[in-house]
């Protein structure tokens, strides 16, 4: 057993509301300097950039996780998380036709660059990102696990987009044991007895490992990315 320092949801500059500076190659490279070990991507509604995050991470000794923050037909936030790249990239194209067709507006959002490895831009997304799927919070939460991944509320403790805020509560179908918080000492309070993720909703350099947040992994220290990726999942699982 071993504690890891980590942060489950991060933005990158796929994210329109993401700072431009927010690249794979910088996001991997603050990890490094600020000393968090697992970091996982979860741009809105996309995947898309995580094959350049997991190249980068390679560079820095930072253990990629490839994800996405879904919003729902009910504007809920749920972070889905994959451990395998593969998964997630097949869940990014399982998801495309439940996305709304709404033309992103540059001038206004902000760019959507898709990137490769070194942050060379190979194209751009050119529907609005964060726009709420058709799929709703049951459908979303089943299609990620029968894909082989983990789903779980976002930031559960903000008014924006947040299940609580939303709901009022959280459902008794789809069932979560698991969820996120921002600030830790609002945990306890909002939580409900689950099991929580502390995660920093970074959309800027600035915004990123500003907290440094631990899990205890069954896994050494100087474990492969791999093996420590499959921790986290079993973690994470409650397992």
């Amino acid at each position: 057993m071993a504690l890891f320092t980590y942060d489950l949801h991060v933005h990158s500059c796929l994210s329109p509301c993401g700072d431009d500076e927010m690249t794979p190659c910088n996001i991997a490279g603050m990890a490094f300097i600020a000393g968090v070990k697992i970091v996982a991507l979860t741009d809105h509604n996309s995947c898309k950039n995580c094959p350049a995050f997991f190249k980068a991470c390679e560079e820095y000794g930072v253990t990629p996780v490839a994800g996405c923050e879904l919003t729902t037909s009910e504007e809920i936030h749920m972070v889905c998380l994959f451990e395998g790249l593969k998964q997630a990239l097949d869940f990014d194209e399982a998801i495309q036709p439940y996305r709304m067709k709404l033309k992103n507006r540059v001038e206004i959002f902000g760019s959507q660059p898709i990137m490769k490895e070194d942050d060379e831009i190979t194209g751009e997304d050119p529907w609005f990102l964060p726009a709420a799927t058709s799929l709703s919070l049951s459908e979303a939460a089943a299609m990620v696990r029968e894909m082989g991944g983990i789903a779980y509320p976002a930031h559960i403790d903000r008014e924006s987009n947040g299940l609580l805020a939303i709901l009022g509560m959280f459902p008794d179908e789809p069932v979560f044991d698991l969820c996120e918080v921002r600030d830790k000492e609002n945990a306890e309070k909002l939580s409900g007895g689950r099991r929580v993720v502390v995660s920093s909703d970074a959309h800027r350099l600035t915004d990123f490992a500003v907290t440094l947040n631990h899990m205890e992994l069954d896994c050494d220290p100087e474990a492969s990315p791999e093996e420590v990726r499959h921790a986290l999942f079993e973690k994470l699982k409650g397992n």
